[in-house]
Formats: C-alpha cells, structure tokens, sequence
C-alpha cells in the first residue's frame, strides 16, 4: 500500500476540517431557526419544599417545518407533576399513568428505534428531560414543565440546585427564587459556575426574617460570550444555599390546611463516640487512580476522628486483613500509625465481601463481649468497593444474607459504591437492610473529595433511638417516626394528616437517647396562628404540605420496598403508586405519556430512572445512553454501541512542520485590578526572565513592587496572619523546584477554608467541600464575602473593606500557583508570617553608593538585601510581561 505523500495527507486533513465546520455551520443554522424568545424559572421554596415551574417559549423563524426541542436537567431527588405543550393555542398535556399502563405506547416507541425514555441521567445530581415537537414556520410553542422536591439538610445547609443551559441567547430570561421560611432564615448564600461581573449585576437578592427573593434578569449583551459572537455564556449551575434559626427544642411544627410537617435538627447536643471500621476494597479493580484516591481520603479522615472515638481498618481482595487485632482509640499514635498502613494499600486480586464484613461484625462483637466499648457509644461500619463479589461467597443474596444474621441490628452499615461497575443496588439493600445508606461516589478528580464528604455526614452522631410521639386524637397518619441515629449538620422530618376535630394546640414529643442520658424534646404549635403564617401567595403555592406529606411518604416507601420481602413489596408499591397518581408525580411506578398533534411523532412516554439503571448506561462525556428493552444490536450484549467518535479522533497521527508562534504587539493584558506601577515591557516568546514566588506591593512606599523569593530550605510556610482581619494564608513550598504545591486561605467570619493546588480548588465551609478545576468559571456570594474565578485562572477572595486575596493558577514559565495581594493598606497593626511582615515598619536603606540596583530593606529589625531585577509578571497572562521590581530572597 501506498503511502499518501505529506502534502496530500494535508490536503485531506484540510478537506475533513472544511466538512466538519460546514456540517456544524449548518447544524447552528437549523437550530437558530428555532429562537427561543422566552425563558423563565420559577421556584417557590415553602418550608423547605421546592415547586418549580420552568417556561420555554419558541418560534420557528424559518421558511419550512423545523423540529424544536425542550432539555432541561433537573435534581435527581425531584418528581416531574406536569408537563405540558402549546401549539397553535392546543394544549398538548402529558398524562401520568401507571408504568404498566404506558407500557404498550412505550414498547411502540422502541420498536420504532425511537427515544422512550425521555428522563435520563446526565450528572451526579441531575436528570435530563428533553421533548422534540415539529414546529411549522412563523408558529410558537410553549413548553412548561413543573417538578417538586423536598430540600433536605446537609451538613447544615439546605441546597436548590438550578440547571441554566438555554444554548443561545434569549431576549427575556429571568429567574425568580422565593424562599419562605417560618423558622427564619439564618444565611443565604449563592453560588454559580457560569457567572461573571457583568452577568453578577443582572442578579439581586432581597431579604428579610422569614423570606428571601433572588432574581436573576440578564440582558441580551450580558448573555454573549462577546460583541462580536451570538453564543451564550449561561450553561452551568446556579446554587441557592441557606439554613434556618432553631430553637431551644431543636424542632419546629409547621400546620397547613390540614397537614403538618415537624422539623427536627438541635444542634446544640454533645457528640456522642463512635466506633467506627473501615472496610477498604483493595481488589485489582481498584488498581490506579481509585486506590490512590481512597488513601488520601482515608488518611485525611482519619484526621477528623475524634480523641474519644475507637476505630480499626480492613483491606480486603480475595482474602480479608485486619489492621489490628481490636478497636483501638484514635489517639494521636494510632492515626499517624494507621495513616502509614493506609498509605501502604495496594490493589490486587478478587473482591470478598462476604468475609470482610463479617470480619468486621466479629471485631465489634468480639469489643462488646469483652465491655470495651463505652458506654453509651455506637458502632459504624463503612465499607467501600468499586465491584461485584467474585471471591469466596459471591451470591449477593446470601451475602446480604449473612450480613444482616451478624449484624442483628446493633450497627449502622453505609455502603459506598466506587464507580458504575459496583451493584449499586446489593450495596443499597444491604446498608437500608442494617440501619444505614448508600451512596455512589463518581470517578472524577474530586473523588477522595466525595468520600470524605459523605464520611462528614456520618462522623458527628448527637442522638440514637430517635422517636417522635403525637397525640392519637390530633393526628390521623404520619410518614416514618422513628430514626435510628441522628446526625449533627442533618434534619429528621416527620409529616402528617391531622383530624378534622384536632386541638387548637398541637403538641409533640422527641425522645431519644444522648451519650449517658435520655433526652425529651417538647413542641406544640398553634393552628390559628400557622394557618395566618402561610398566606402569602407570592412564596406560597396551593397545598405544599399535603404535597410535601405525599413526596416524603413515596419517597420512604420506595425506599422500603429495597429491603422488603416479596409480599411486603407489594404492598408498598401499591400504596407509593397509589399516592403518585393520586398526586401526579413521576416516580419509578409511573410513567408520564407525551402526547402530540396528530401527523407527528405518536406519544411519547417519560419514565424516571433509578439508581443501578447507570450499569447499563454507556458513558461518555455527553451523558449516558439509556439502554432500552429492544431488538438486539450489534456489539456488547445488553448494551448500545458506543457512538462514532469525532472526526478528529483516529488512530493515525500527523506530523506538521515546526511552527514558531509570536504575540502581536502590544500582547494581550490580564483585565484584574492587579496592576503595578512599574516600567512594562512586553516579554519576548520564551524569555528567559523567571517569574518570583510572590509580588507584594508596599503601600506607602515610594517604590513599585518587592518580588520575593524563597529561597530557604522549608516546607509548611506561614505566609500570612492578621487576626484583625480574620484571615490566615499558608502553603507548602517545595524549594527544589521553586514553586508552591499547594495554598491554604482560612477566614474565620464566615469560615471558610480555601484549598489550591495544581490539580484544582478545594472551598471547605459547614464541614462541606466541593472542589473546582481550575479556569472554570465560578461566582459565590456568601455573608461577609465573594469567591470568583474567571476562565484565565484568577481566584479572587474579597470581604468589604479588607484585604483583597488572590491565587492563580499561571502556566507560564515556572507553572505554578502564585499568591496575589490588593488593598494591602487594609492589613492591621498584627499581621504576621513571612509576607505579613512586609507590612509592619519597613523601612528603605539609601541606594548602593556604588551600585544603584542595590539597596537594604529593614524589616522589624532585619535587614535584607534587595536588588533591582528584571522578572516576569504572572500578574498578566501568559507568556506574561517583564517589570522591574526589587527581588529579595528569604
């Protein structure tokens, strides 16, 4: 065979490139046919319950039929209630049925190859619903869909997530966030992942004891991505964090026309020990980036162990290992040494599960024969595995089996699914079936993140055998009453139906059980007074209680169907799917049929997926591919075959010429308020010039800029401290190299924690981590201070009237992490640390009488020699700009 010559192989790489923009010109063409004119959000939260109404306005502009589509991604805790469409003034409703009942038009639509499935799963937190209707030229659509959840309280935040992803511009988009709290609403924070300054004008947020509105309202110009380009910059998340004041009794009774719901979260109570064993799988599987992350997990976990807590570790493969022979306490000496053997795992062989859990219940039953656990304490089991059992016992039925006979309900079980090769649905069964939950932690670069999050959620138990009563003459039916533990940063929520005749005072009671003691919670509420509290019908929405009551009721019937016996199951299906049609809520029992105008598509039906459906989902970086009961297809049974990779990937390399690329005059500047006041010039490609550890501006000063360098052997570096300000920066320097691994800012109103490394951004608040790469946009607005990041990898941490703090991510010459500094005259007189002595009585020496790039800077009583240097400002973006500035080294 030939080999193409290299001008030819050019010629067809040029060819493909020219068809790909001309296929996706035409592509953005179509779609621009149809203009979405209209799109809003409105979310009503009432006691904690979210109803939100999404309404996308269409026109086809085009001269001939053009197929609009309606995508939105939702909260995979939500149920859809409605859906519906407009043409031509028709309405075109979507009808909830019972799935069996919409199984005939749902089988129809796969024999015909089509999309049944209209729900899918596209995140960790998020389900995808999409529709596609033909729209005649100059004809409007209106789509709406409503959904509704019940927020619940995560390490002490309730959390509205919002999907904005309209993909073009839209001349009137507008969210409106009501949030009405009787309680009072203790803070308010948002948070998104597409906004910038500009777009941060558009958004406005009022508040008041009980209520909050947030609107977000851009204007076309504030949408685009720039002047010149029609593409949008909304496709990200936006987040509405908040939590509510409590009372002495830690609860709170709320009635409505008829229902009530009675929240349940002190905050107050004394933690409670733990005894706690990790159960690690080390099987091959794990090999590479999981085992590696679960180590840095576990070692930072362990950590967070409390002094009069008792813990041990199993790893297992084919085999289980114990790392002691008993619990031991977590006294500083037995972490460090654990966080050594935990540093020492590796991953090979099968996956016994089997033997590692049981393993794990004779540790714990073996402590309690021999009283040494304390008294009053629990006993946790945490296991992690990323598989299917495939060594020793690996019928999963009869390891559930075993489990639960060991267990005998006298420990808590949370099972952790790594990945989407795990049986979600063996690990859920057998955590609910023990007293505990499960939860998939997602392979991504965040995944010790994930792990450590969950363990926060479980490492802080307040009470145990957690029993709300009500008066039998007052309440008529209520959802789960009776908790096994209860844990700090999370809620318990009981609802219920009262009777026609209840007291004009309702009362309840809580009991349970503290470290050494019972405990008695006492709480009564007043029906005429909370039937006045709920009539504010801008933040109110028709019946939310009776509607939250039915949510929470299917929700936990569901839940209790996983580890229900066949007759049992039944029976709780049948009342979940009688509740959901009762209500009008999509759930895994119900399917919603679409109907069209006639000549189009026939009906289409949209089912919500579950939790293991993702086993059979192909994943890629668009989302996963429903796999649908239908005719085989080629490729791996039981799946779809993957889909045709871009034009761009082949298995064939290209080899160019060298090319050499220079910067136009002048060089891009970096838009920051960073700016120094020294001689600019623009950097040749490849300078040599370095750039210095940090750049400080000397407010005050006569000269520009003081570029210091660390230069002595050290690691864990004090950068910074001003208790005044109530802010600490560190960071861990590696001298070798001469570069940061990584940056630590630490404020104390609000706390909040600041994590920077290479890799990305770690925000640490309420116990809660969530972790961004770098360059992505972000914009959170909490009390007392704003976060940005902006696409050039510029993170900005500023409070009112304090100083401003900095860290990029520059991948210029010497790519690293860099600390920038602004409003530094805002430092107070006790600010410390290696930088923060720079700004207590500096003071300059004259300049070398012999050499004037020489001079002495005295600080506190030490001199340092400073000399005027050419560097490179990171402060603008790459390739970056040379300044002069005095280079001192510490």
């Amino acid at each position: 065979m030939k080999t193409p010559a290299p001008g030819r192989t050019h010629s067809i790489v040029l060819v493909l490139l020219s068809l790909a923009i001309l296929q996706t010109t035409e592509a953005q063409k179509v779609q621009n046919d149809i203009d979405i004119y209209s799109l809003t959000v409105d979310s009503k939260v009432s006691s904690r319950f979210a109803h939100t109404v999404i309404t996308s306005r269409v026109v086809n502009r085009a001269d001939a039929m053009r197929k609009a589509t309606f995508q939105m991604e939702l909260p995979k805790k939500a149920f859809i209630t409605n859906f519906s469409m407009v043409i031509d003034g028709v309405t075109y409703p979507g009808n909830i049925k019972e799935k069996a009942a919409a199984q005939e038009q749902y089988s129809a639509a796969v024999a015909r190859g089509e999309s049944a499935g209209l729900v899918r799963a596209t995140g960790r937190k998020t389900e995808q619903f999409q529709v596609s209707v033909s729209v005649a030229p100059a004809a409007k659509v209106t789509f709406e869909l409503v959904y509704e959840e019940l927020l619940a309280r995560h390490l002490g935040a309730y959390e509205l997530l919002l999907k904005v992803r309209p993909q073009q511009l839209v001349k009137h988009l507008q969210m409106d966030i009501h949030i009405f709290e009787p309680q009072g609403i203790s803070f308010l924070e948002t948070e998104s992942t597409f906004m910038t300054n500009e777009l941060a004008e558009a958004l406005t947020t009022s508040q008041n004891k009980t209520k909050a509105h947030i609107r977000f309202k851009p204007t076309l110009s504030q949408q685009q991505k720039s002047p010149e380009k029609q593409d949008t910059v909304l496709d990200g998340n936006f987040l509405v964090r908040y939590d509510v004041d409590r009372t002495v009794s830690g609860g709170s009774i709320q009635i409505e026309n008829g229902y009530f719901v009675h929240y349940f979260a002190p905050d107050s109570l004394s933690m409670i020990p733990k005894n706690v064993i990790f159960v690690i799988d080390r099987s091959g599987s794990m090999m590479g980036r999981k085992i590696k992350q679960t180590r840095e997990a576990l070692i930072k976990i362990l950590d967070d162990l409390s002094p009069h807590d008792q813990f041990n570790l199993i790893s297992f493969s084919a085999e289980a290992t114990k790392w002691k022979p008993l619990l031991v306490p977590a006294s500083t000496e037995n972490v460090n040494e654990a966080k050594s053997y935990a540093t020492g795992i590796q991953a090979q062989g099968g996956t016994n599960i089997n033997d590692a859990m049981l393993m794990a219940v004779q540790l714990l039953e073996k402590a309690n024969r021999e009283e040494l656990l304390p008294a009053g304490s629990i006993t946790l089991i945490i296991l992690l595995t990323d598989g299917d059992p495939t060594a020793g016992e690996i019928n999963p039925s009869k390891i559930q089996k075993n489990v639960r006979k060991a267990v005998n309900g006298q420990h808590s079980l949370f099972c952790l699914g790594f990945g989407f090769d795990v049986s979600y649905t063996f690990l859920e069964k057998m955590a609910l079936e023990n007293g505990g939950l499960a939860r998939r932690i997602y392979e991504d670069s965040d995944s010790a993140l994930q792990l450590q999050d969950f363990y926060q959620e479980v490492a802080n138990p307040l009470m145990t055998s957690v029993a709300f009563e009500y008066p039998s003459n007052a309440v008529e039916s209520v959802t789960q009453d009776t908790f096994r533990v209860f844990f700090k940063g999370s809620e318990l929520v009981v609802a219920g139906k009262l009777r026609d005749q209840s007291p004009d005072v309702f009362s309840a009671q809580v009991r349970g059980q503290l470290h050494r003691e019972n405990v008695t919670f006492v709480m009564e509420s007043h029906v005429a007074e909370q039937k006045e509290m709920f009539r504010s019908p801008k933040y109110i929405f028709h019946s939310f209680m009776e509607r939250l009551w039915a949510y929470l009721t299917i929700q936990q019937l569901l839940e209790q169907t996983v580890s229900a016996l066949d007759a049992e199951k039944q029976a709780l299906e049948a009342r979940a799917l009688s509740l959901s049609l009762s209500y009008s809520f999509v759930t895994p029992l119900t399917s919603m049929v679409i109907t069209k105008p006639e000549g189009q598509e026939q009906s289409q039906v949209a089912e919500k997926p579950v939790e293991d459906e993702n086993r059979d989902w192909s994943v890629h970086p668009g989302g996963g591919l429903k796999v649908l009961n239908s005719a085989p297809r080629l490729g791996v049974p039981g799946r779809l075959p993957a889909p045709p990779p871009p034009f761009y990937h082949t298995t064939s390399r290209l080899v160019l010429p060298e090319m050499t690329l220079t910067d136009g005059p002048g060089g891009a500047s970096y838009n920051t308020d960073f700016r120094n006041k020294g001689t600019t010039t623009t950097a040749p490609p490849f300078a040599p010039v370095q750039a210095p550890s940090v750049i400080l501006p000397l407010p005050g000063q006569s000269v520009d800029l003081l570029c210091v360098d660390l230069r002595r052997p050290q690691e864990l570096v004090n950068l910074l401290s001003d208790p005044d300000q109530g802010v600490e920066v560190t960071g861990h320097y590696e001298t070798a190299k001469a570069r940061f691994l990584w940056i630590e800012v630490t404020f104390e109103n609000p706390q909040l924690q600041v994590h920077a490394s290479p890799e990305h951004v770690v925000m640490t608040r309420n116990r809660r981590s969530s972790a961004y790469k770098w360059k992505e946009t972000l914009y959170s607005v909490m009390p007392g201070l704003k976060v940005t990041m902006d696409k050039e990898g510029l993170l900005l941490l500023s409070r009112p009237d304090r100083v401003t703090i900095g860290l990029l991510f520059w991948d210029g010459p010497g790519k690293g992490l860099r600390l920038l500094l602004q409003d530094t005259d805002r430092f107070s007189s006790h600010v410390s640390g290696t930088l923060g002595q720079f700004y207590q009585d500096v003071l300059w020496g004259p300049l070398d009488t012999a050499d004037d790039s020489k001079r002495t800077l005295m600080v506190q009583g030490r001199d340092y020699s400073a000399t005027r240097e050419l560097k490179l400002d990171y402060q603008e973006r790459p390739p970056g700009k040379e300044i002069s500035c005095w280079s001192v080294e510490l």
